[in-house]
């Protein structure tokens, strides 16, 4: 996601730079990186997006060029790139689903336990709807989920970002609803930033959980994004120390995790070795 292009215009509206570069080498673009600068510091977030897999030699030199051309570069990647900055921080780890795959497939992906829960909201199930997203509907969305990040401790972009996002791409929101009685008791929220989506944000009240609303909308929104052409679904983080109960939820889908590079420092020269004092 942060190497969308609707990413970038969201943070172009909200008064960042941007940078945008092409990668070449032997006379062919071989990926591409979305920077955000502020102040002396730029920022490359996942990236870059490679094309046809340089070996590991080229990536290492890109990214020294990228940072070379930056006051101070701080990039994490996709994945490990030994040698090509200073290491900053330990690498975060992601949960993925492929939404390429059969229904089938992945419906035999989800841990036991996720897929009986899946299986008894089937048995009963709520309402689920796939509504607008409007300033209305998103109000109440995180007016309902702040509570919950309070208790359960983890952290989320501000409403504002996801309505610039609305903004820049207004088709780039999903929200899928559970109701009972004509009452949301749960809801989730994607963003779309073809061909990937993202897991955003989902509340559940104490109806949603007694009817296991969750497993139902994620394998609803599953299957819904699929059908649209959405390849892969973002899960986000998965922090077993900070969120257990999430990082659980997001397993159990039958999600991959998969570490991404550790955070590093692209600096613009090469740092002076340091003689033995006298």
């Amino acid at each position: 996601m942060p190497q969308h292009g609707t990413y970038g215009a969201v943070a172009e509206a909200a008064g960042r730079r941007v940078a945008r570069a092409e990668i070449e080498a032997g006379g062919r673009v071989i990926g591409y990186a979305q920077i955000l600068r502020r102040g002396p510091l730029a920022l490359l977030s996942r990236g870059p997006v490679w094309v046809d897999g340089p070996d590991p030699a080229t990536r290492r030199a890109a990214l020294r060029s990228l940072g070379a051309a930056q006051p101070l570069l701080i990039a994490t990647t996709e994945t490990a790139e030994p040698g090509a900055g200073l290491p900053l921080v330990t690498p975060r780890h992601v949960a993925e689903i492929d939404l390429a795959r059969p229904a089938a497939d992945l419906r035999a992906a989800m841990k036991p336990k996720w897929r009986n829960r899946l299986a008894a909201a089937e048995a009963e199930p709520p309402d689920i709807r796939a509504e607008p997203v409007t300033r209305d509907t998103l109000d109440w969305l995180f007016a309902a989920e702040a509570g919950q990040r309070r208790a359960r401790g983890y952290r989320a972009l501000p409403p504002g970002f996801v309505a610039a996002w609305g903004t820049v791409d207004p088709d780039g929101l999903r929200l899928w609803t559970a109701r009972r009685g004509g009452e949301r008791v749960a809801a989730m929220l994607f963003l779309l930033h073809r061909p990937w989506a993202s897991y955003h944000v989902g509340w559940s009240g104490p109806e949603g959980r007694a009817a296991n609303a969750h497993p139902l909308l994620l394998w609803s929104a599953m299957q819904a994004l699929a059908a649209e052409g959405i390849t892969r679904l973002d899960l986000g983080d998965v922090n077993t120390e900070d969120a257990p109960g999430l990082a659980r939820f997001k397993i159990g889908a039958g999600a991959t995790v998969r570490p991404l590079g550790p955070t590093i420092l692209l600096p613009p020269l090469t740092l002076p070795r340091l003689g033995r004092g006298r």
